[in-house]
């Protein structure tokens, strides 16, 4: 039952995320200490952009690099922020998808424990119907052997008191 619902509100959530991240990057640069704050997240991530771009190509890292004017270091934090969100989602989506994997796994391990309790018993009984057969089996060939002692006995007390001419003997 849960395992739907957490579905539908990733569903719900990925499909808000991007509005959000548009509506991120758009207010970011509008409040003065959160636009100071991001000013100065865009120029750091420029520095390293530029140090890793020329460590790539080769040429000398040790040069000062100009800092980007205040409206481009604005539009790339909110760029910034706005993707940050997106990762975010993705990451929490992922995760997500992580526990419902991992749940089901856990419901098939369980099922199959179960499954393994009741083929168990179920051998159980069958071996427990088998022996009961086999006593059976034992207790009416013994119960056989007994009624075909007895017809002995009756027919040899028979022959035993039978004169042979159809007289009975008396003693």
């Amino acid at each position: 039952m849960i395992l739907p619902v957490v579905k539908l509100g990733t569903l719900a959530l990925r499909t808000a995320s991007k509005p959000i991240a548009n509506r991120l990057k758009k207010e970011a640069g509008k409040h003065p200490k959160f636009r100071q704050f991001i000013v100065d997240i865009a120029q750091a991530n420029h520095r390293f952009s530029v140090n890793v771009q020329r460590r790539i190509y080769g040429r000398a890292t040790d040069v000062t690099i100009r800092p980007l004017n205040e409206e481009k270091a604005v539009q790339a934090a909110a760029d910034l922020v706005g993707e940050l969100f997106l990762f975010t989602v993705v990451l929490i989506m992922a995760a997500d998808d992580l526990v419902a994997g991992s749940a089901i796994i856990f419901e098939v391990q369980r099922s199959a424990r179960s499954e393994a309790r009741k083929e168990e018993k179920r051998k159980q009984e069958i071996q427990a119907m088998k022996q009961r057969d086999e006593d059976l089996a034992r207790e009416s060939d013994l119960l056989k052997h007994k009624i075909a002692e007895m017809e002995q006995h009756m027919l040899n007390f028979r022959h035993g008191h039978n004169t042979g001419d159809g007289q009975e003997k008396h003693t």
